[in-house]
This record gives C-alpha cells, sequence and structure tokens, in this order.
C-alpha cells in the first residue's frame, strides 16, 4: 500500500489503541473481574496512548492490577510513539532501517533531520529509562514508607511514567490532592513532567553542550518559552487566588506557593491537580486553556501547538508590528515555511476546537465554559478536567456519542491537526506556474 508517513502514523496509532481498548475491556482488568464497557475501555486506552490523562472510570479503584499495567505500557507507547519503540527493536536485532521508517519515525517524534538517526533513537530509549527510573527511586523514598514496598514501589513506578510521559494518570483517588504541601512530591512529579515536555532535542542539545559549546536555536527558544511561561503562570495563579476560599485562600504560605507553582506546570499537558479545578475562578479557567493550548515542546512527550509554534507566532507578530520583513528570534531568522506552518497550525487547531465544542455543546447541553475547558484539555492531551464531587473527569458524565468526539479530540490532538490534514488531503505536487497577484483589504 502507498501510504504516506502521516497516514501510517495515524494507523499505527489507531490499531495500538484499538488494541488496548480489547485488553481493557476483558475481565482481567478490572478490580471486579467484570468485563468493561467498551466505551469506557476505549476511551481510556485512547487517553492513554495519547498521553491525556481525561478518565471516565476511577483509574484507582476500577482497573485490577494487570489493567494499570496495561495503562502504564499503552502511555509508555504513546509518549514515546510506536515508531520510537518499533524502530529501536530493528536497531536491536540488527534490521537496516528504510526511508520510510526514517520519515514516519520523524513525523512522529519531530526531528530536526536524519543526521545518526539510529544513535538518536537509542538516546531517547536511554534517556526515557534513566528519568523514569530516577524519579521511581525518588517518589520510592516517599512512598515505601507510607504505603509499603510492593504498593510504594507500583505507585513510584506508575507515577513516574505519567509523569514524564506528561500523561496525568494517577493511582489515588483524588489525584495529588492529599500531597498539596509535600515539597518531594510536588517537585518531584513537576521536574519529570517538565524534562518531559521539553523534548529529546533539547535534552540531547544540552548533554552535547560540553563538546559544541553552542545551543541550537531551538533549545534556546524552548527553554526561554518554557521558563517564562511557568513563572508568570505561577505569579498569576498566586496573585489571583491568594484570597480565594476555595483554592489558595485557607491555605499557608509555603502551600501555596507548592500549589501555584504546581498548576503552573502542569497545564502545559500534564493534568495532574492538588488543588480542584472546578473551585478556580473563569479567569484562571482561561489561563489554565492558554497554557494547556501552548502544551509542550516538539520531540516532548506532551501535546498542545507546542512551545516554538507559539514563540513563533509572537516573533511574527512583533516583526509585522514593527514593520519588519523578517521574522527573526535570538538574532536568527526564522525560514518564512515555519512562519507559515505555525500560522496554520493554529488556525486548525482554534477552527477544530470551535467546531467540536460547538458539537458537544448541542449534543450533551452541558455548561459552556466547563465544555470549553474539557475539548481543550483534550485537544491539548492534558487531561485536567472541572468536574465537581467526583474523582472522574466532567466528560464522564456524556453520552457515548459524546465521549467518542472527545476520543476524536483527543486523538487529533496528540497526532496534530496539521498531520491528519496532511494525511487526509491529497497531494497535488508543487504548481509549475503562478496566478497573477490580486489586493485583498484585510483587518
Amino acid at each position: 500500500m502507498k501510504l504516506s508517513p502521516q497516514q501510517i502514523l495515524i494507523i499505527g496509532f489507531a490499531a495500538i489503541i484499538i488494541s488496548g481498548s480489547v485488553l481493557l475491556s476483558l475481565p482481567v482488568s478490572s478490580v471486579s473481574g467484570v468485563s468493561t464497557n467498551f466505551t469506557d475501555a476505549f476511551f481510556t486506552a485512547t487517553s492513554a496512548v495519547c498521553v491525556t490523562g481525561l478518565i471516565v472510570v476511577n483509574t484507582a479503584t476500577h482497573w485490577s492490577i494487570f489493567g494499570k499495567v496495561i495503562i502504564a505500557l499503552l502511555i509508555q507507547i504513546g509518549a514515546l510513539g510506536y515508531m520510537t519503540l518499533a524502530t529501536l527493536f530493528l536497531i536491536m536485532i540488527g534490521k537496516q532501517i528504510s526511508l520510510k521508517d526514517r520519515l514516519v519515525f520523524a513525523e512522529g517524534i519531530q526531528t530536526l533531520s536524519f543526521v545518526e538517526l539510529k544513535k538518536f533513537i537509542v538516546y531517547i530509549a536511554k534517556v526515557t529509562l534513566i528519568v523514569e527510573l530516577l524519579g521511581a527511586v525518588l517518589l520510592s523514598l516517599k512512598w515505601i514508607p507510607e504505603y509499603g514496598f510492593l504498593t510504594g514501589v507500583g505507585y513510584s513506578v506508575f507515577h513516574s511514567i505519567s509523569a514524564f510521559c506528561n500523561a496525568g494518570f494517577s493511582l489515588f483517588e483524588s489525584n495529588f490532592v492529599k500531597y498539596i504541601g509535600s515539597v518531594p512530591v510536588n517537585l518531584i512529579i513537576t521536574t519529570l513532567v517538565i524534562i518531559g515536555g521539553i523534548g529529546y532535542i533539547v535534552m540531547s542539545d544540552i548533554y552535547t553542550y560540553t563538546k559544541t559549546k553552542r545551543f541550537l536555536l531551538h533549545t534556546k527558544i524552548v527553554t526561554t518559552t518554557t521558563f517564562i511561561l511557568i513563572i508568570s503562570a505561577a505569579i498569576l495563579i498566586f496573585c489571583f487566588g491568594y484570597n480565594n476560599p476555595q483554592t489558595l485562600g485557607p491555605l499557608p504560605l509555603k502551600y501555596k506557593i507548592l500549589a501555584s507553582y504546581f498548576h503552573a506546570v502542569v497545564p502545559r499537558t500534564a493534568g495532574f491537580n492538588t488543588l480542584n479545578i472546578s473551585n478556580f475562578s473563569t479567569p484562571m479557567l482561561l489561563l489554565f486553556m492558554g497554557l494547556m493550548f501552548i502544551g509542550a515542546s516538539p520531540s516532548g512527550t506532551g501535546g498542545g501547538i507546542k512551545t516554538t509554534t507559539f514563540a513563533t507566532i509572537i516573533a511574527a507578530i512583533t516583526s509585522t508590528l514593527t514593520g519588519k520583513k523578517d521574522v527573526s528570534i535570538f538574532k536568527r531568522t526564522v525560514q518564512p515555511e515555519i512562519v507559515r506552518k505555525s500560522f496554520v497550525l493554529v488556525s486548525l487547531s482554534l477552527i477544530f476546537i470551535f467546531v467540536m465544542t460547538f458539537f458537544i455543546l448541542f449534543i450533551e447541553g452541558k455548561t459552556f465554559i466547563k465544555t470549553l475547558f474539557e475539548v481543550f484539555s483534550a485537544f491539548a492531551t492534558c487531561g485536567l478536567s472541572t468536574a465537581e464531587g467526583t474523582p472522574l473527569s466532567f466528560c464522564s458524565l456524556f453520552t457515548p456519542l459524546g465521549k467518542i468526539l472527545i476520543v476524536i479530540t483527543m486523538f487529533i490532538g496528540r497526532l496534530g491537526p496539521l498531520t491528519i490534514a496532511v494525511a487526509v488531503m491529497e497531494e497535488n505536487g508543487a504548481t509549475k506556474f503562478k496566478y497573477a497577484e490580486g489586493k485583498v483589504a484585510v483587518g
């Protein structure tokens, strides 16, 4: 079959989700020993593979150990990309990697080039194993004394994977609410989220800095944008929630600082929470939606439009307002193709979110702001939700059709609307002529 890399990527992810759905629907996957409704199993598998974290059944109480292991594996596969694991397997058995495999891998992990592809894939595997293992060890120092050896290790491994992969799945019924004042848990989880979110390109560039003595433009944009977003969001959450009796108001200063920092990090596609999201004011929910929409960085484990896209858009707007012809960041000119692609990606994303919110509102008839927040969370593969009085997500109240629309949103958000659009639309090739120019009034 003559499939494009984008089409192969879509089919591969869909096959993994369906396989995961079948496994999760088995009686052995639930604590009760009863088969899980296939719609709920399908939703959970999609949420895991798309590293989202939205749930329609309680992860802590519904799934058996087998089911939780399956969810952890789906999270790992979804975060790294199945092509990364498949290519790594080919390398291990000494097989050659075809050009199409390289193209699919590049599409899935968003690499900058094909240079030393094998070395980069092995590097991804090593970094993932080391960071997740280190995270699990550090968390176990907290949880083994609290829960015992086996349970403590299980919690530590699962949450280390979930945090590094920006998945947002938790084995605690109330997520991390009980650890709102725990410095170790807050710092370990947020550090894993940040490391997973900045991407393997940045990690590799930082690692090789001692040899190159310079950073890529990509690394400078990602680290600067990430730092600015986290610090500014933490300050806004702290200031606007300081006296809110439902969020930060009743907490001691230490807890307020930890909660502000935690919730400045996690909306960037890792939907953990130490406060009830439904208690935040509407302006704060809008802030979270903005953070979710921007998301993580290319080649990272998170979703969203990515920090580099956001930075490019801001630079392009600044250049236009100041009358500059070229778009530049850190004294480097950004290619026009990258600028155009960034605007197309943002436009497609906003249009898709608008359309999906419209249909879900029409079908479900729920509150506008909560529905919009759920769609943003699903599209950005974040997992934060505004459900009240339940550990489940707000979409757990939806009809099967509404849940399927959220599933579609998570799937498109994980792969990217641009990838989906390119896969669906017919490629016409380069045009051999140019139309006469015409003038259009804008603004």
